[in-house]
C-alpha cells in the first residue's frame, strides 16, 4: 500500500505532486515493499515510464550519460563547477524525486537526499520514496517522525517549498 506524506503539513500537495503519487499508485502491485524487496534502481525502473509520461527527466543507468545532473555550483562563463545527481527531475526542474531502498534509514540516505536538494540550483520539492517494510523495520515512519520533528521544531529552515515522503 502507498502511504505519503507532505511536509510541511499545513499545506496541500499540488497538481504536480499529485502526478507523482499517481505513478506510484498505478505502480504500486510491482514495487509494494511487503512483497518485493526490490532495490532502488529496480523500483525506478518500474517508475520510469509512468514519471517520463510526465515530463520527467529519469535516470536509465549508472553511466555517467544515464544520471540526472543537477546543476549546484557555476563557475566562470556560467559553467557547472558542480552538480548532485537525481533519480528523477522534473521538466521544469522544480522537483526532484529520489527513490531508496535499504538504505534510506540504515545509512541516512534520506538525509543526504535532503541536503543535495536543498543545495540543487532552483529546485522547490523534494519527492522521496522508501520501503514501507526493510528487514522487519517500518521505515517510513520512522522516517515520517524524523520530518515530523524538523518541521515543527522549526529550528531549522529548509530553502524547500515541500517534501513529499512516500512509502512504498
Amino acid at each position: 500500500m502507498i502511504r505519503f506524506q507532505f511536509f510541511p503539513r499545513s499545506q496541500g500537495i499540488n497538481q504536480a505532486i499529485q502526478d507523482v503519487l499517481d505513478c506510484f499508485v498505478i505502480s504500486n502491485g510491482e514495487i509494494t515493499s511487503s512483497e518485493h524487496e526490490l532495490n532502488s534502481n529496480a523500483v525506478l525502473a518500474v517508475l520510469r515510464p509512468h514519471l517520463e509520461k510526465h515530463g520527467y527527466n529519469v535516470e536509465s543507468g549508472k553511466s555517467a550519460d544515464q544520471k540526472i545532473h543537477v546543476p549546484v555550483l557555476f563557475g566562470l562563463n556560467d559553467q557547472i563547477d558542480k552538480s548532485f545527481n537525481a533519480d528523477a527531475v522534473s521538466a521544469d526542474g522544480k522537483i526532484v524525486i529520489e527513490i531508496e531502498a535499504g538504505r534510506a534509514l540504515a545509512n541516512n540516505q534520506f538525509l543526504k537526499d535532503i541536503f543535495q536538494a536543498c543545495m540543487m540550483f532552483e529546485v522547490e520539492y523534494l519527492i522521496i520514496a522508501v520501503r514501507n517494510i526493510y528487514r522487519g523495520s517500518d521505515d517510513f515512519s520512522k522516517i515520517y517522525t524524523f520530518l515530523e520533528t524538523l518541521y515543527i521544531s522549526n529550528r531549522l529552515r529548509l530553502p524547500l517549498k515541500g517534501i513529499l515522503l512516500i512509502g512504498y
